[in-house]
């Protein structure tokens, strides 16, 4: 008899469990079965062999690494990368939170482990919030971040071709633009090419992405800048600059939703009261008409982020649920 215990990751050995049935010992017998699978982790290691015991055994952690430099200002980002870097690594990019006007890389580094334990590659990248400059800053630093690790794949053992996205808040969305925005959009230009080609052509890289985990993100900037949905820490974000509307515009996802994007999926609470849920709904009906693999998981009862464990549970299985299905794990 064969048992495979479902945690949401693949398990590269299974458990066999032989059972012999004398003198109606069948209920014993799966009695011990299940004891045995409850002491399965989510490697298919016993409970005294967990990863996080191990986990410095495991990977190298290269901090503060700079990928540009703009308002007078050096953007870093940390690298978490396998100790076996024999082969190219898929790779979670995370985008921290904070409105677009707070936050640091650092406060978010826990969403990495999920990934870590996959034996993925991750990667946490700081922009420019509004203390720095202005909208559209905090984007065009995320798509140099994309464009500087696309270059450098090689040299860190990344899978360009498996880059996944993500974000929580502000950071959701800027996982959720940073995947969107098609090849030569205008908030490309200040990234550096590496190369003849700074210098002799106008030809820029492809930038690929192969999915997005969005964390109850903004799918709707312009909605947050005036009306009933309104909020002052997206004011901040553009300040006093004379084409706000439009520019928020052109910063929203759900206005970039197309066939071809990258799968998609978000977790939100329907009663958000900061980035409205309303924006996770539209975007996912979006993306169903637009024929783009997507799912909308909703919290029931929660506003922004603050999930409990048993939340934050079924947040990751769907996401690793949903990451399977596109053939990343």
């Amino acid at each position: 008899m064969t048992f495979k215990k479902h945690t949401g990751t693949n398990i590269s050995s299974k458990v066999f469990v032989p059972c012999v049935f004398l003198r109606g010992s069948f209920r014993v017998c799966c009695l011990l079965t299940f004891l045995l699978l409850q002491s399965i982790g989510a490697n298919g290691q016993t409970s005294s062999d967990r990863w996080i015991d191990y986990a410095p055994a495991e990977y190298d952690i290269f901090p503060n690494v700079t990928y540009a430099k703009a308002s007078n200002f050096e953007l870093k980002l940390d690298l978490y990368l396998p100790k076996n870097r024999t082969r190219p690594n898929p790779t979670l990019i995370l985008f921290h939170g904070g409105g677009w006007v707070d936050g640091q890389k650092e406060r978010n580094v826990l969403y990495l482990l999920p990934y870590l334990e996959l034996g993925w590659a991750a990667i946490n990248v700081e922009y420019r919030t509004a203390r720095q400059a202005p909208a559209p800053a905090a984007v065009e630093d995320c798509r140099c971040a994309l464009r500087w690790l696309t270059y450098h794949a090689r040299d860190y053992s990344l899978d360009p071709s498996r880059f996944v996205l993500t974000g929580t808040s502000a950071g959701g969305h800027l996982a959720l633009i940073t995947g969107m925005l098609p090849r030569n959009n205008v908030f490309d230009r200040q990234c550096p090419i590496e190369g003849n080609d700074r210098w002799g052509s106008a030809n820029v890289p492809e930038l690929k992405v192969a999915a997005i985990v969005n964390w109850f993100g903004i799918g709707d900037v312009a909605d947050l800048l005036e009306g009933p949905n309104a909020r002052n820490y997206a004011r901040e974000w553009f300040g006093s600059l004379s084409n706000a509307e439009q520019l928020a515009k052109q910063l929203s996802p759900v206005n970039y939703v197309r066939a071809g994007l990258p799968p998609i999926i978000t977790i939100h609470g329907e009663l958000d009261d900061v980035a409205p849920y309303d924006h996770a709904v539209r975007l996912h009906a979006a993306l169903d008409k637009a024929g783009v693999p997507n799912r909308l998981v909703t919290i029931k009862g929660r506003k922004h982020g603050g999930f409990n464990r048993d939340e934050m549970m079924q947040g990751y299985t769907a996401i690793r649920e949903f990451l399977r299905k596109q053939g990343l794990l």
